[in-house]
């Protein structure tokens, strides 16, 4: 039986969700609006949670109960090869702003979400959280991962100090629709997706970084929203917790299989001049599922064709959202 959050526990509570127009916020706002609740979603054209004033301002405008701090500044390998000191410095500040004016506003719970990235770059299969701490994590995502692993010290520490009622969770890798498909910016899904359709539609081949070895873990957006409003409900630990499905599929397979699901028959070309990132990814999922009994219920391959399904009925607002992450973007950079 697929266990789901309840109304009763988010009714009539004020419920703050940064990054709620993003790609898993945008989810966890569906299911909040499907439990009776709409929540507080500020905007960053509002709100600059890297500056201190805003969030002030956003406690005292909103006096919210429950926080959920999806905020974050995101992307794939390339991304994060170009980005490491901004990626390092706005998530640093979003979640540390976020969390010390929640104190102060008194917020009853604050969950914070983390990322794998943080994880060593050799943790061995599968990731348990007691592992988080045994070594550096991947060079080319370390500064967002080591972030994210800081706020995870600081949200221990306010439980400890303070009696504040803080959760951490970290979910593996994300896909699903409303994704992020620029390919400047995208994880791997979305980027194979787009590329390979486009390369069907142009009769081309496509070129794919690192030799496809690599191994990875995915979970459909959806249930990722949803383990995420049930931590929120029923967790309440210092410790750190895994979202994930359980399982892992090398980027080589997971090209075959996008490849399929897209209709691609072209070549698939490898350059192993570029990095392929951390050398494996799966996650033990048994502390969410004892804790407040999450699994995984969307298959991969069925997430998988779900989320071609949308793409292709929804390439307009792809294009818009491509358009409107640049913007941002430039608008970040230019603080």
């Amino acid at each position: 039986m697929t266990e789901v959050p309840t109304a009763e526990f988010f009714s009539g509570r004020r419920v703050l969700v940064t990054g709620g127009s993003g790609f898993l916020g945008s989810h966890v706002c569906e299911r909040l609006a499907a439990l009776g609740v709409e929540p507080v979603v500020p905007r960053s054209e509002q709100y600059d949670l890297t500056r201190e004033a805003d969030v002030e301002r956003l406690y005292e405008e909103h006096s919210p109960q429950i926080v959920i701090h999806l905020a974050a500044r995101v992307g794939g390998i390339g991304a994060n090869r170009n980005n490491p000191g901004a990626y390092w410095y706005d998530n640093l500040m979003m979640g540390a702003l976020m969390l010390e004016h929640g104190r102060r506003a008194g917020v009853e719970k604050f969950v914070q979400l983390g990322t794998i990235c943080s994880y060593p770059k050799f943790t061995p299969i599968p990731f348990r959280e007691e592992n988080l701490w045994d070594g550096y994590p991947e060079e080319t995502n370390a500064p967002y991962g080591i972030a994210k692993k800081s706020l995870l010290a600081g949200a221990q520490g306010y439980r400890e100090q303070y009696g504040m009622d803080t959760v951490f969770v970290m979910p593996v890798n994300l896909y699903g629709p409303r994704d992020n498909f620029d390919l400047e910016s995208s994880h791997v899904i979305p980027a194979l997706i787009r590329k390979m359709i486009e390369a069907r539609e142009r009769g081309e081949n496509v070129t794919l970084w690192g030799d496809g070895s690599p191994s990875r873990e995915f979970l459909f957006v959806d249930d990722c929203a949803r383990a995420i409003l049930l931590a929120t409900e029923r967790y309440d630990s210092s410790e750190p917790v895994n979202i994930g499905a359980g399982f892992e599929i090398t980027i080589k397979d997971l090209a075959e299989l996008i490849a399929r699901a897209t209709g691609f028959d072209g070549e698939i070309e490898w350059d192993t001049s570029k990095p392929g990132g951390q050398p494996r990814r799966k996650l033990d999922t048994q502390r969410a599922r004892e804790a407040f009994g999450f699994t995984a219920e969307v298959g991969f391959e069925d997430g998988v064709a779900r989320t071609v399904e949308w793409f292709l009925a929804n390439r307009a607002w792809v294009d818009a959202d491509v358009k409107r992450r640049a913007d941002a973007e430039r608008r970040a950079a230019a603080r």
